[in-house]
C-alpha cells in the first residue's frame, strides 16, 4: 500500500521514470499526465527525439554533465545521473541506446529548480548511454560508453 501511496503522491514524472527503469509501471501510469507512451515505447534515440517533442538533431553540449560509471559490474544496477547547466531546461531524459526499449527514465525539470537528476538503471549489454537536456523545442546531449560485465534486462 505505501508504493501504491508514494506512486499516487510524488512527482508524477520522478516516479514514473523510477518505476519504467526499475521494469516497473503501474498501470495507471499510462493515463497520468506525465506518461509519454510513445516515448518508452521507442527502440531508437530518434524515435525518443521525436517523441518528446523536440525539432531537429540533439547537439552535443559541455554544459550537460552525464554521470556513468565506464565498467558496471551489474547491469541490474547501474548508477547514471544527468546535470544540465544549460538555462531553461524543462526536461531530462537517460537513454540507453541498446536497450529493446532505449527510454529509461524522463524527468520534468520544475522552472527555478536545479536540473539535476539521478536513478538506477538496467542494462542488457554494453552501451552508449545518453543524457539529452530539453530546452524549448531543442535537445542538447552528452553521451558516455558503459561496459556491462554481468547481466542485466538481457541476462
Amino acid at each position: 500500500m505505501e508504493r501504491r501511496h508514494f506512486l499516487a503522491t510524488s512527482s508524477g514524472a520522478t516516479a514514473l521514470a523510477l518505476a519504467a527503469s526499475a521494469g516497473l509501471v503501474p498501470a495507471h501510469a499510462q493515463t497520468a499526465p506525465a506518461w509519454n507512451k510513445a516515448a518508452f515505447e521507442s527502440k531508437t534515440l530518434a524515435e525518443v527525439v521525436k517523441a518528446i517533442g523536440a525539432s531537429g538533431a540533439p547537439v552535443e553540449s559541455k554544459d550537460l554533465v552525464l554521470q556513468a560509471p565506464e565498467i558496471a559490474e551489474n547491469g541490474s544496477v547501474v548508477r547514471v545521473g544527468a546535470q544540465s547547466n544549460i538555462a531553461g531546461t524543462t526536461q531530462l531524459a537517460l537513454v540507453v541506446e541498446k536497450n529493446p526499449s532505449v527510454l529509461a527514465a524522463l524527468f520534468d525539470i520544475p522552472a527555478g529548480t536545479d536540473a539535476n537528476v539521478s536513478t538506477n538503471l538496467k542494462m542488457g549489454q554494453s552501451s552508449n548511454v545518453y543524457a539529452l537536456a530539453k530546452v524549448g523545442d531543442k535537445l542538447f546531449y552528452a553521451v558516455k560508453e558503459v561496459k556491462v560485465t554481468l547481466g542485466g534486462c538481457g541476462g
